[in-house]
């Protein structure tokens, strides 16, 4: 096992990409902390970690809210006394053309996506720097890396993610810790269904004709699936990737090359 006795923490861990992930690390030997908005949800991943014979903390954390940021985080330094991994995945998305996007929506998908991100990153850094060593790890999407119509908001909050991620490699290049990101294109999990349904309402598409079409933006003509998703992350958290900082992995099948 290549994370035995790491702590991680993985934010929206309770369904999705979240929960491939928090498996994932949890198979390779992690104790995993998963704040959600729906305990619920982390509760039923926790307890499948806790089938794997590894430790688990489920706990509510609105990663828009400072205080509920430090709160989760103190749980994980009361509980395991350290912290090795953060992955930054909770995230919302929104579809409209910027003409017709709201100031609320805007600030909304910049309060997950971005500042919870930052909040949670720097709880995480406060931790890490002290300890001189630590992985921090964000979900951010191709929209991060190009442009994406119908999704300005979203793609905005996504580059400031990649802003910050490599903001944070340079602050952080000599002090043991690594900042890199993930962009994936699309995925399947709760935000394509949501798009997909939002396809169907304002198109003549049917869902899978919708699905036929997001999967056709990529070379490789096809969805990605959480797991390919999880063992990028695995990547990055393990000494394999001890030397990789500030960079972007694009699990997408090919849609934005470098």
């Amino acid at each position: 096992m290549r994370l035995d006795g790491k702590t991680a923490v993985v934010t929206g861990g309770g369904r999705g990409i979240g929960e491939a992930i928090a498996m994932a690390l949890a198979r390779e030997g992690c104790s995993v902390a998963i704040p959600d908005v729906i305990v619920p949800n982390a509760e039923k991943v926790a307890e499948q970690i806790r089938g794997l014979g590894r430790d688990a903390l489920a706990m509510h954390c609105d990663i828009t809210d400072p205080q509920s940021v430090e709160n989760a985080f103190v749980q994980v330094d009361q509980r395991w006394g350290k912290l090795d991994i953060l992955v930054n995945n909770a995230g919302i998305a929104h579809s409209d053309l910027v003409v017709k996007t709201s100031l609320e929506t805007w600030h909304r998908i910049m309060g997950v996506n971005l500042t919870g991100t930052f909040l949670c990153s720097q709880a995480a850094l406060r931790r890490m720097l002290p300890a001189k060593s630590g992985r921090i790890i964000s979900i951010a999407s191709v929209a991060g890396q190009i442009g994406v119509r119908y999704a300005g908001a979203y793609t905005a909050s996504k580059h400031g993610v990649m802003g910050l991620m490599r903001t944070i490699a340079l602050e952080t290049a000599t002090s043991g810790i690594t900042a890199n990101a993930i962009c994936p294109s699309w995925v399947q999990a709760p935000l394509l269904g949501q798009a997909l349904s939002t396809i169907s309402e304002k198109t003549t598409l049917t869902q899978d004709q919708a699905r036929e079409n997001l999967a056709s933006e990529t070379p490789q003509k096809r969805i990605i699936q959480p797991d390919e998703i999880a063992a990028a992350v695995v990547y990055l958290a393990s000494d394999d990737a001890r030397s990789l900082t500030g960079q972007s992995i694009g699990v997408c099948g090919g849609q934005v090359m470098h």
